[in-house]
């Protein structure tokens, strides 16, 4: 009988063993609301309606790019549950579907809701909760605000850097401009607008002819456009989100105004801004991109932008590939899986906060050369870098160098 009691032993220590390490395995995972050993729920909020409406493209990429990550078997092991609400671009909207993602659907974290007021209708709320509000889709400076609000982060570069760089821009290149300004009475317009004057500096005031702002609520910018042709400006700083940047551009030609033409990053999709406008009203505008255009032919033997393509083709074939947004999605998306692949099993709201405030020279496919995305404990700006380009023919041409924000401003 001894040798059967050894087996025994040998047997229940063998148990012993598996029990032992499956309760480590088990205590080695950390889990918040939204996260379990199969799943992980994203929310995101987003203008499927209103009149931001061309951006909702963005979350439609994300729910595809989610969908092919899921069907490659997920981020270790966890499916994404990605949970998309629309708010029509209006901040108490936005509020709603805010707390109903957190208090009803519980889910992880908020990722890449668009806008500068919807996202301010929410920070305090989400900051207070505790719930990542991450690589939120807009470039106001505020984002980066880690010690107040160490629950919000951004992604793309922000607004300030960017018109900085078009002022360093216009001094050397048409000291004796005179500026005239439309922008979007909001947070995103206002932030722009003091990028512009702090770039100028002492000579914002002489140069800067008429500031005109606008209401999202207006159905068309058209006197405003002629009110600023009669200042005799002849540099344009063009602060308007898609439906007005086209109406923009469309007036101008009419009106046979023509000045240097500057046209915010976020309007400077060829798919919903250019194409709509005309590309024949569309010539020589200046605009800044840290991500590569599918239209310049540059790129159509890069890998990244193939798979790219690749994708939209398998995943969102109705998408429109011209339209910037479907890039921006695909950008973030890649970088939102990279934060919580290095998240492993500790899919904690603090460690998806930390992950994300600590990505090294990080590139997805879809950026141009020489930009990365770098983050730290008090760097809550993911890309900081920028390259001005124009628009020639039915495509933007990029020139000069990769300029950062430190050094632009």
């Amino acid at each position: 009988m001894p040798a059967v009691n050894g087996k025994l032993a040998a047997a229940s220590l063998a148990l012993a063993l598996i029990a032992a390490s499956a309760s480590t395995a088990t205590a080695q995972k950390k889990y918040d609301t939204g996260a379990t050993d199969t799943e992980i729920k994203i929310g995101n909020i987003m203008p499927y309606s209103g009149p931001a409406s061309a951006y909702g493209i963005i979350g439609r990429t994300e729910a595809a790019y989610f969908k092919k990550i899921n069907e490659e078997g997920g981020i270790n092991g966890r499916k994404i549950n990605f949970v998309s609400y629309d708010d029509a671009y209006s901040p108490p909207k936005t509020v709603e579907q805010a707390r109903k993602l957190v208090e009803s659907d519980e889910v992880l974290l908020v990722f890449n809701s668009l806008g500068t007021p919807p996202n301010s209708a929410i920070q305090k709320y989400m900051n207070s909760k505790k719930v990542p509000q991450l690589f939120v889709a807009t470039g106001a400076t505020k984002w980066n605000d880690p010690q107040n609000f160490p629950w919000t982060m951004g992604w793309q570069p922000n607004y300030q850097s960017e018109t900085q760089i078009y002022a360093k821009y216009i001094l050397k290149a048409m000291p004796n401009a005179k500026i005239g300004v439309l922008y979007q009475n909001d947070d995103y317009g206002k932030d722009y607008l003091k990028g512009l004057k702090d770039g100028l500096g002492a000579k914002a005031a002489s140069m800067i002819v008429l500031e005109e702002s606008y209401e999202t609520s207006e159905p068309t910018i058209d006197n405003h456009i002629v009110k600023l042709k009669a200042t005799g400006a002849d540099v344009f700083i063009n602060i308007t989100t898609p439906k007005f940047a086209a109406q923009a551009i469309k007036k101008i030609s009419e009106i046979g105004w023509k000045p240097t033409h500057f046209l915010n990053n976020v309007s400077a999709s060829v798919g919903s801004v250019i194409k709509p406008a005309g590309f024949e009203n569309s010539q020589d505008i200046i605009s800044a991109a840290y991500l590569k255009d599918v239209s310049d032919p540059q790129w159509k033997d890069d890998p990244g932008m193939k798979a790219f393509l690749d994708f939209m083709t398998k995943y969102f074939p109705e998408g429109d590939k011209l339209d910037g947004g479907t890039i921006v999605g695909y950008g973030v998306a890649q970088t939102l899986v990279e934060v919580l692949k290095k998240c492993g099993d500790n899919l904690t709201r603090e460690n998806v906060m930390k992950q994300a405030a600590s990505l090294k020279d990080f590139r997805t496919e879809v950026l141009l050369p020489g930009i990365k995305i770098n983050t730290g404990p008090n760097d809550f700006a993911p890309i900081s870098s920028l390259q001005l380009m124009k628009f020639k023919g039915d495509k933007w041409d990029l020139f000069g160098e990769v300029i950062s924000a430190d050094a632009g401003g």
